[in-house]
């Protein structure tokens, strides 16, 4: 699958939204064999600007981002730096939430999305679960496949200290990549940093 079929999925099965949603997709040119991660965040940005793959100068997502994988000893400036490494980077929500929850019925409308996006990568091997929004998320999709979920529950300090998998792709629990918080909660922007560490070691021995 390429990602154009990301983009006719999108159209075909979102009409009402489709123009907003494909908003928020690459604009970068991404070959799908090549990734061998994906980064799975919460929620798309307020505007597409300032969200991971924009094109403008220092979106807010992305500067977030970068921070961590500072963090995290990747020498890395951009998204195409990302991209490079072999990691793809998505929201579980592809539109900007209309409110401080999102519930679970908005994850269930964006679900098949973020199932289509998953099986365009034939050589993915690590899954990484930025916060909870986007555990919920893969473990509905692992239920629906294997009625069993990827991830048990538990507060993702815990479960980051054992060793996830499912099926053969090796799942990292960690925190969300975006917001203001971060600058607050820095333990958990390092303990974030860590998982990246770990996926680069995972991606570097796979190759």
């Amino acid at each position: 699958m390429k990602m154009e079929t990301l983009v006719t999925f999108v159209k075909k099965h979102y009409p009402e939204d489709a123009e907003e949603i494909l908003t928020y997709l690459p604009k970068q040119t991404i070959d799908p064999q090549k990734i061998r991660a994906i980064m799975i965040n919460e929620v798309a940005a307020s505007s597409p600007m300032e969200d991971f793959y924009s094109l403008e100068d220092k979106p807010e997502y992305l500067q977030t981002t970068l921070a961590i994988f500072e963090q995290a000893d990747a020498s890395i400036q951009t998204m195409d730096d990302i991209l490079d490494l072999g990691i793809y980077i998505t929201n579980t929500v592809k539109m900007p939430k209309g409110s401080t929850a999102i519930s679970n019925e908005t994850i269930d409308y964006f679900l098949p999305i973020l199932k289509t996006e998953l099986e365009l990568f034939p050589n993915l091997e690590v899954v990484m679960l930025m916060g909870e929004v986007a555990r919920k998320a893969f473990n509905k999709i692992a239920k629906a496949a294997t009625k069993k979920n990827a991830l048990p529950s538990g507060s993702t300090y815990k479960l980051r200290h054992s060793e996830w998998y499912y099926q053969n792709l090796r799942i990292l629990p960690a925190y969300i990549l975006t917001g203001k918080n971060l600058k607050i909660e820095k333990s958990k922007s390092r303990m974030s940093a860590e998982e990246i560490r770990k996926m680069l070691r995972i991606i570097r021995d796979c190759k």
